[in-house]
Formats: structure tokens, C-alpha cells, sequence
């Protein structure tokens, strides 16, 4: 164990750093129109950085962050994501009560954006680690933390001035056979990474407000 005391801030500033946060994310919107316009790679890298402080089971960290900037690997992984997702939207896997919800979202199976992106960043998760001698190595809580990282790095690439989309066609394993990833990984979610388009546009939304998202039970502390 080593000492942790973090300098204490006073209330005013808390609150200003906590409201000056929340007006930043609160910006943060899913992009389907971006840039081919170059990021550089140490951007991208600094924000996989920063998703790998997210809090895991044991501190097994048990997350593989797949970096693609390869224009052939883009291409082969938007065929391969559309020729699922287009499976799912026109050959009956997705149950209407889905497509009804996902139609305010203008979303369909055409994934243009994973050739036109500089960037692509595959989260695996690991199921279990592999240790020195090949044996099995049991992870815990693996897509609790896989979701606090995957958090964390969209948070940073939104403070880095980037956007980014959290994209799960489903089935994933054609990602693993793809990118020739380990049998202990499975693929958690994509993101493709860019600036927006000039051209982007976004559904008009609105997030709930705070009496909608948090219930306070019992006495409040003094």
C-alpha cells in the first residue's frame, strides 16, 4: 500500500469544476458524419491511457484496446459489420419494437463512417487472463469494468475535441476472427473516431433531468 491524499479543493471550486464537466459532456453527442480528416495517433492513444485508470475487478484490467488505422482493415471491417447489420435490419433479426425505437435515430445498415474515419478503437474484453505458464488466470467483473473504461474513454476523446460513436454490430465475433484476437478476448464495442463533418447532423434530443435520474433515500448529511 502507498499513501493517497489528494489536495483537498474547496466547495466553491468543486462546484464550479463539476458544473464546468457536466456543461463539456453535456455537448458530447453520437456521430454517424465525420472528417477523413487526420487525428494524431498519440490523441487516440492518450485517451486509451485514460480509459485504462477506470476501476476493475481485482485490478485485473481486463480490457484489449485494438488500435486500426490501416485503410484495407477499415475496409474489410465496414463490409463485414454491414453485411450483419443489413441481416439484422432488413432479414428479420431486429423485432419491430426495436426498429420502431431505433427509427427516431435515422440508423440503418449502411456503416459508411468505419472506411472514412482515420481512426477505429476495438474494446475486447478479456474473459480470463493467461498467465506465464499458459494457465488460466480468472477475471472478475470483466464487463463492469470493460463499461467503466469504455466510459472513460469516450469522455476523453470528447475533451480532446473528438467524436466518436459507441457502434455494436451484432454479432461481433467477426471481429475476433478478423483482427486474429486471442480465444480469451470478445469484442465489447467499437468506436470510430473522428471529427465531425461539416455536413454532421444529430437527432435533436433531450437527456433526462436530474428528479428523473437520481432518488435521494433518507436524511441528507449535514
Amino acid at each position: 500500500m502507498i499513501p493517497y491524499r489528494p489536495a483537498r479543493i474547496d466547495t466553491d471550486e468543486q462546484l464550479r469544476r463539476a458544473s464546468d464537466f457536466y456543461d463539456e459532456m453535456d455537448g458530447r453527442r453520437s456521430v454517424r458524419y465525420f472528417s477523413d480528416d487526420p487525428v494524431p495517433r498519440e490523441v487516440v492513444e492518450h485517451a486509451i491511457l485514460t480509459a485504462s485508470t477506470a476501476p476493475s475487478g481485482a485490478h485485473r484490467q481486463p480490457w484489449r484496446f485494438v488500435l486500426i488505422g490501416d485503410p484495407d482493415v477499415k475496409r474489410q471491417i465496414r463490409e463485414a459489420a454491414e453485411e450483419e447489420e443489413r441481416i439484422n435490419y432488413e432479414g428479420g433479426r431486429l423485432p419491430d419494437h426495436w426498429k420502431e425505437a431505433l427509427e427516431p435515430l435515422g440508423t440503418d445498415w449502411q456503416k459508411g463512417y468505419l472506411e472514412k474515419v482515420p481512426w477505429i478503437v476495438i474494446l475486447f474484453e478479456e474473459r480470463y487472463g493467461i498467465d506465464d505458464d499458459g494457465e488460466r488466470v480468472h477475471n472478475f467483473y470483466v464487463k463492469e469494468s470493460c463499461g467503466i473504461a469504455a466510459g472513460l474513454f469516450i469522455a476523453a476523446l470528447h475533451h480532446a475535441g473528438l467524436a466518436t460513436l459507441t457502434h455494436t454490430p451484432s454479432p461481433m465475433a467477426f471481429l475476433t476472427k478478423l483482427l486474429e484476437r486471442p480465444k480469451n478476448e470478445r469484442p465489447f464495442c467499437m468506436f470510430p473516431i473522428g471529427y465531425p463533418s461539416d455536413d454532421c447532423v444529430v437527432p435533436d434530443l433531450e437527456r433526462k433531468p436530474l428528479e428523473d435520474v437520481m432518488v435521494e433515500v433518507g436524511a441528507a448529511s449535514s
